[in-house]
């Protein structure tokens, strides 16, 4: 028996909560991780956002693929579906926090690591992902106790706020959104020389990697010199012009987009980096972009420190990014924070491994 991660945002925790708790389902990128996972094998489960456990779940059967609608009345991504029985779960007030000393300072990937950092979450940035057989025993351990024990854990205003949901109805779905609080305050940059700075250093880690990978790079010609200085190689495939057959309004939306990796006349990536600008600012250049071409299938990322984690994906899930012509924006632009890009980045053979591996390091607003 092996044990794996399932991960559910707020919203999908409350969902399956409500459900009959009989399927567990998984987007259709993770098929490959889906086909390891055996009949008897353990799910132990995670509320994103919360940083909290939350059950475990036992497989009852292969995997399958099934878009039925579960969690969305429209178009549901996770596809990938298991029959599951689940052997505990918890409610919302029992959910143990991972930064619970005891449950941090037992887990192999979090106890060598301060409580503030984001280094650790690799485990928990994905599904399916294989726990240690000592991990993942000591967490079913935990659950099953809280499970049969009067202790609970408080949920803060900020855990509310995660749990509250909005629903829009649209001519033919219902979507689920997030209104930001407008009362909170925005940030004050005490030193906007080192956040530039900052800011241009991950710019260029982003073109670095990229380049490593085979790429053609952009880059804004006014980040150029600045990009340059940070970026340490002899040569920069950074193209002058994008070889792109679209109208001006297009062509100037997409130029000044942060980073952008191209194989051939194709756009793989798009990277906006948020160091302390308006998070909304770099959003909305992504939704302009899918608004203005709406077929265009771009893997889009912003990438932010990780403390911007939680307003990120806030952004994301406004009504006005959830109602785009081809589906929510959260749907197509991930978060990844600046731990993750610079643990991408130290990979051994980065030069030989596929893009496709930037999805291990992103972070879905589900």
């Amino acid at each position: 028996m092996k044990y794996y991660t399932a991960l559910f945002s707020p919203e999908t925790y409350q969902a399956f909560t409500a459900s009959s708790r009989d399927v567990s389902g998984f987007k259709s990128t993770q098929q490959t991780e889906a086909n390891k996972v055996e009949i008897g094998d353990r799910l132990i489960c995670y509320v994103t956002r919360l940083s909290r456990w939350a059950g475990v779940l036992e497989v009852l059967s292969r995997p399958y693929v099934d878009d039925t609608p579960i969690f969305y009345e429209e178009d549901d991504p996770f596809i990938v579906r298991f029959k599951v029985k689940p052997l505990v779960w918890l409610d919302v007030a029992k959910t143990i926090p991972i930064h619970e000393s005891e449950i941090w300072d037992a887990l192999s990937f979090t106890k060598n690591y301060e409580k503030t950092s984001s280094t650790w979450t690799g485990k928990v940035r994905r599904s399916l992902s294989q726990l240690e057989d000592n991990d993942a025993k000591f967490l079913e351990k935990t659950i099953f106790e809280v499970a049969n024990s009067e202790q609970t854990f408080a949920l803060d205003d900020q855990d509310l706020k995660k749990l509250a949901t909005h629903k829009i109805r649209t001519t033919d779905k219902v979507i689920s959104v997030t209104v930001p609080d407008s009362s909170e305050e925005p940030e004050v940059d005490k030193e906007p020389y080192l956040s530039v700075r900052e800011s241009t250093r991950i710019q260029a880690l982003i073109a670095e990697v990229g380049a490593a990978m085979g790429f053609k790079i952009w880059l804004p010609k006014n980040d150029r010199v600045a990009v340059f200085t940070e970026w340490k190689s002899d040569l920069y495939p950074v193209l002058d012009v994008l070889p792109l057959n679209y109208d001006d309004t297009t062509l100037k939306t997409i130029e000044r987009i942060d980073v952008l990796w191209l194989k051939g006349r194709m756009i793989v990536r798009a990277f906006e980096v948020e160091h302390t600008t308006s998070i909304y600012s770099g959003i909305l250049r992504m939704a302009d972009l899918l608004a203005l071409q709406p077929n265009m299938d771009i893997d889009l990322h912003i990438v932010a420190p990780d403390h911007r984690r939680e307003k990120v994906f806030q952004e994301l899930r406004r009504p006005v990014f959830s109602l785009l012509e081809r589906g929510p924006l959260w749907r197509s632009c991930t978060y990844i924070s600046y731990d993750s890009l610079k643990e991408l980045a130290a990979l051994p053979h980065i030069a030989h491994t596929s893009h496709s591996i930037l999805d291990e390091y992103s972070e879905v607003a589900e």
